[in-house]
């Protein structure tokens, strides 16, 4: 059974944050709006769970899901270490639309897919998504869509795709920027975009002190 809770009103939206919150501790999956696309959601330490999410948007384990944060300091328990010029782009983007891949810290026991060691991280600008974060904390996640398919701008164009394999859907209304996150890798010794999105490359140039064309976009992951 699929629940659709309208988080403009404030009682529903209570409400929804609480189910949203069960649900994700009893291995379920949420989908929630974001400041780029609405995102499915499971907690990134039930492994069940997040086999779960791949099945739900029929993804192979080789495109790994990336990981919302709910605050900057959250990200130090998560990774190997966090890079001075990651430090600079969290404190110009986030929260906001850029996703950041670095080194994940090899104690952790998270089931991402096939990561290689590495972690995607995000913290996304949209009070709905911080509210569950800061009360559930980090959410294993990817678009709110069926692999291949468009990525859902809407509560309702996320459940059309993902029906009832989803517990609970937070309805906050239709998203304003409706494009994916850009990511960048910081695993190597030269920064570089894997999928140009919601931040423009020449922003994150320009933090990084190097010219756009170095970033190299090399597509999707």
């Amino acid at each position: 059974m699929r629940t659709i809770f309208d988080c403009s009103d404030p009682g529903s939206r209570a409400a929804g944050l609480s189910a949203a919150q069960a649900s994700l501790k009893s291995g379920g999956l949420v989908v929630l709006p974001t400041d780029t696309l609405y995102a499915i959601t499971a907690d990134p330490f039930d492994a069940t769970a997040v086999g779960t999410l791949f099945e739900a948007k029929q993804r192979r384990r080789n495109m790994p899901v990336s990981v919302l944060v709910g605050s900057w300091d959250t990200i130090d328990g998560l990774v190997y270490s966090v890079p001075a010029r990651a430090r600079d782009l969290i404190r110009a983007f986030w929260p906001g639309g850029l996703s950041l891949v670095v080194q994940q810290a090899p104690s952790l026991a998270l089931d991402l897919g096939d990561t290689r060691g590495t972690i995607m991280l995000r913290m996304p600008l949209h009070p709905i998504a911080l509210d569950l974060l800061r009360e559930v904390g980090p959410l294993a996640q990817s678009s709110a869509n069926v692999s291949g398919h468009p990525g859902a701008s809407s509560v309702h164009e996320a459940r059309e795709q993902l029906g009832s394999q989803v517990a609970v859907y937070l309805d906050g209304g239709p998203v304003t920027e409706g494009v994916a996150s850009t990511i960048l890798d910081l695993t190597a010794d030269s920064p570089r975009i894997l999928r140009n999105g919601a931040v423009p490359a020449t922003q994150v140039a320009e933090v990084l002190g190097v010219a756009p064309a170095s970033l190299m976009p090399t597509g999707r992951r």
